[in-house]
């Protein structure tokens, strides 16, 4: 069996419990009508506390189960709302979670890299901890919410985080989500169907945006040593770009064919949650080589993502690319370009 590397790995870190218990809004930890403290966070009920935050020796167990040698740690969404809290409250609180990531990737040398938290109320802030980050050991980039990438005009406000990410060669993994101060999710609860409206209808649009963004503009021609990667096989792009290849044909048919530009694009797409056919559609479209494996680090997305892969009619060479080899030429790039700095 190949050994994977899970580029998309979520983690809920007990770093952040005090401020938790300190919250009036959910998250937040509390004490029901049975005296038990439980984590209540929206649509993801109540857990008791014992079983709210990631246990490293349980994850561990899981990975050698299923033959993952190393899980690129970020954090859960429902966790995200640290990076959304004024500057005074969410700088201490993302260098906290950096510092306890980083911990456990000294402890555990191979088996973990991570993607930083960033204090998003502030960018110079967010830039400055992104700096410092880059230099803790197993740190290879950051989390960024989707939103900040719905358009060209939209990512304007990153170029700080690119900046450094691109001085560092690293890692910026663009995951589905909101900006401080936006309506989230879009759809309600009280909705028909609300949990595939927001989760998959709402959440493949939005990444096909970004895709166009990153794909289909110059937005990132300024930082050629930046590795991005977006969740979800980049969102709908797979199946809606013979479409666009259409449209431009008759549109615009003096430009670039929109397959064409996303198959060179120095972009990085996961293959979390997806199946074999999709799977197929994505490597036809991107190649091989710029896939990686995602399993939102469950068990369940393991399993899944294994036998989506065994299933997929794309070869074995390509199963290999996906599986280990892609992901392993990202991280090492950080990695050289960390002790180049070092020996600096």
């Amino acid at each position: 069996m190949i050994e994977m590397i899970d580029m998309h790995a979520h983690w809920r870190p007990a770093a952040v419990a005090d401020a938790l218990r300190a919250r009036t809004r959910e998250p937040r930890i509390h004490r029901n009508q049975d005296g038990v403290e439980v984590l209540k966070a929206g649509r993801m009920g109540e857990e008791p506390i014992a079983k709210a935050f990631d246990d490293v020796d349980f994850h561990l167990a899981r990975m050698d189960r299923q033959g993952v040698e190393t899980s690129v740690l970020s954090l859960l969404g429902s966790f995200c709302w640290i990076e959304s809290q004024p500057p005074e409250e969410s700088v201490p609180l993302c260098r906290s979670v950096n510092d306890g990531l980083s911990a456990i990737c000294q402890k555990h040398p191979g088996r973990f890299a991570a993607y930083a938290a960033l204090p998003l109320t502030d960018i110079a802030a967010a830039a400055a901890e992104l700096e410092r980050a880059l230099g803790l050991p197993g740190m290879i980039g950051a989390q960024i919410p989707g939103n900040y990438f719905l358009t060209r005009k939209d990512a304007e406000a990153m170029r700080p985080l690119l900046e450094v990410a691109n001085r560092h060669h690293a890692v910026l993994f663009i995951h589905n989500g909101p900006r401080p101060g936006d309506a989230y999710p879009k759809v309600s609860g009280d909705t028909d169907n609300a949990r595939r409206r927001n989760g998959t209808l709402d959440m493949q649009a939005s990444l096909s945006s970004v895709m166009v963004t990153l794909c289909l503009t110059d937005f990132l021609a300024s930082y050629p040593d930046v590795t991005i990667q977006v969740h979800n096989l980049g969102g709908n792009i797979p199946f809606e770009v013979e479409r666009m290849d259409h449209r431009c044909l008759l549109d615009t048919p003096e430009e670039e064919l929109p397959s064409s530009r996303f198959r060179r694009a120095q972009v990085y797409v996961d293959c979390n949650s997806f199946g074999s056919h999709a799977i197929e559609s994505a490597v036809r479209l991107y190649g091989a080589e710029h896939i990686v494996c995602g399993t939102d680090g469950t068990e369940f997305g393991c399993d899944w993502t294994r036998k989506a892969l065994a299933e997929a009619q794309i070869g074995e060479e390509a199963r290999e690319q996906i599986l280990h080899r892609n992901a392993a030429a990202m991280i090492a790039r950080v990695r050289t370009a960390q002790r180049e700095t070092v020996a600096a």
